[in-house]
């Protein structure tokens, strides 16, 4: 082969190198929306602080729910996960970070921090998240989202449980589109996790009275 041939044949090399490239790490596919959850505002906080220190323990989430993808249940009881949309993290993140700011909101304690924080804690909340997706019950309908909570609260020097209770809120979702569903599913996860925050500021200062 002579040197002329070889000059034409490395371009040619170099060509099919680049399109090989280009199939193999280049992808024109849209990445998944990513959505948070926040807390509604709190009331007022007129009432004295309650002197207590909390901490939220990482949440037990349903198989099939703990995941970051944005669950969906038919009527046959397939579930199944939105196309496209993710949660912000694990659904298990997301709901113990939810669960923290509607303490903040509504349970007035001195200090509400997540497990692991450096903050000692004289009290834990951990929860059940029992239902957590939006759920189809006819063909072309929106669905309706439904969230259920169980939750409890103990001391950390002696494990010793305080109380239990639960919490669980429908909503339905104004049209089958995916900011609809996103919407009732902020909506719900909000008034479940507000009403255990309510219940929780209720135990906490009926337990620091009593000390």
């Amino acid at each position: 082969m002579n040197s002329r041939t070889k000059r034409t044949i490395v371009p040619a090399a170099a060509v099919c190198l680049a399109a090989c490239t280009g199939s193999l790490f280049s992808s024109k596919t849209a990445p998944p929306a990513v959505y948070v959850l926040s807390a509604g505002p709190g009331s007022p906080g007129n009432a004295a602080q309650i002197p207590a220190d909390l901490a939220v323990l990482k949440p037990r989430i349903r198989p099939g729910l703990e995941s970051d993808r944005i669950a969906v249940l038919y009527a046959d009881r397939h579930l199944d996960y939105l196309a496209d949309a993710r949660w912000g993290g694990p659904l298990g993140d997301v709901l113990q970070d939810l669960a923290v700011q509607e303490l903040h909101a509504h349970a007035n304690l001195r200090t509400v921090s997540a497990e692991g924080s450096v903050f000692a804690s004289g009290y834990w909340l951990e929860f059940e998240v029992a239902d957590f997706q939006a759920e189809y019950t006819s063909a072309g309908a929106a669905p309706i989202v439904r969230v259920r909570v169980l939750a409890r609260i103990g001391t950390s020097g002696d494990r010793h449980i305080l109380g239990q209770f639960g919490a669980s809120a429908q909503q339905p979702a104004a049209e089958n589109r995916l900011t609809a569903i996103v919407d009732a599913y902020a909506r719900a996860s909000d008034a479940a996790l507000a009403e255990i925050a309510v219940h929780a500021g209720e135990l906490l200062a009926a337990s620091s009275e009593a000390r």
